[in-house]
């Protein structure tokens, strides 16, 4: 016996609603966040949007970035002049890598052996091999390094220096500066386009992103923000990301408690997603559809819903959290 024409129809309404709750499954990741008062490491379900656990950590934890096998999370622990490794299952610190003094943000190598780490105190970037736990090399850049991009195809590593106001361009090959290019003053986040054609640098107290050309090593464009009612003083652009196909970029404004979503084809900015206070870091969603920011002032996490366009939680974490990665 056929089902009749009204039974058809209703099936067919059915799926075309499930199909899009089903296409972008979330839950599945979990997001972790380095509080940097509190010495931990917070521990979000991508499902509840709950903190699950606290990882306790060495002293004062910022950058953090996953394995490639996702098995483990390093952490730049300032206070301790190292770098944290901690086991996801067991949520423990289960090993110490070296680093100069302290270290801010760290950049993995494609290959995920070889670590790099930027020691704010010393004006050195540390090369270290992640499976023998050994020093490789000290490469002396600028004044109070910081950012830390690295291409995906792995050949450059850019370094930008707060004081000295440049974007260090180091071939990871000879692990020599190939090339420093000025921008605005303290730099802070060095991030490269997908096609690794160019890489985009935050300058906190310049008020800019200066769009760097990898190849010729120099600046084709400056994108600077404008937001009525908040002042030019308060627009500090730090933490950056794209999303896979480069199309989508995005810049945490700082006490701006903006984040700014970017058209990277044009430079035009095209619209400013209200977060906490003083946004520092942000990490795309395993499937690109969420956008999570620590706020470090407020000590919460921010999670906009990129395809509704708008923030749909604020969820509290430690105290001035810093760091964010996503775990699929």
């Amino acid at each position: 016996m056929f089902p009749d024409k009204s039974s058809i129809a209703a099936a067919v309404l059915l799926t075309a609603i499930a199909l899009p709750a089903m296409s972008h499954p979330a839950g599945a990741e979990t997001i972790y966040v380095s509080n940097e008062k509190d010495n931990t490491v917070s521990v979000i379900d991508g499902e509840t949007l709950k903190v699950t656990a606290t990882i306790k950590t060495g002293r004062r934890p910022r950058g953090i970035v996953l394995s490639t096998d996702m098995t483990k999370l390093y952490v730049c622990v300032g206070d301790d002049d190292r770098v944290d490794v901690v086991d996801l299952n067991t949520r423990k610190v289960i090993g110490r890598l070296p680093s100069g003094p302290d270290p801010e943000l760290l950049a993995l190598h494609p290959d995920g052996h070889h670590l790099y780490v930027a020691n704010e105190d010393d004006n050195m970037v540390t090369v270290v091999d992640v499976d023998t736990k050994k020093m490789l090399n000290e490469i002396q850049v600028g004044v109070e390094p910081e950012g830390m991009g690295i291409s995906p195809d792995g050949t450059l590593l850019v370094n930008t220096s707060e004081t000295t106001n440049m974007a260090h361009f180091i071939d990871t090959k000879s692990r020599e500066i190939v090339a420093n290019v000025l921008v605005d003053s303290r730099p802070r986040v060095a991030e490269f386009t997908p096609d690794s054609k160019q890489v985009w640098v935050s300058a906190e107290i310049g008020g800019t992103v200066s769009v760097i050309e990898s190849g010729g090593k120099k600046v084709i464009h400056k994108i600077r923000f404008e937001i009525p009612g908040v002042s030019n003083e308060s627009i500090q652009p730090v933490g950056m990301k794209f999303t896979k196909d480069g199309k989508r970029a995005f810049v945490a404004l700082g006490p701006a408690n903006r984040v700014a979503e970017i058209d990277p084809a044009t430079f035009e900015v095209k619209k400013y997603y209200l977060v906490g206070q003083r946004v520092w870091n942000l990490a795309l969603g395993q499937n690109e559809t969420r956008l999570y920011t620590t706020n470090g002032v407020s000590s919460d996490v921010s999670v906009i819903d990129l395809e509704r366009e708008k923030v749909i939680k604020s969820l509290t974490v430690g105290r001035a959290p810093w760091g964010v990665a996503v775990k699929p």
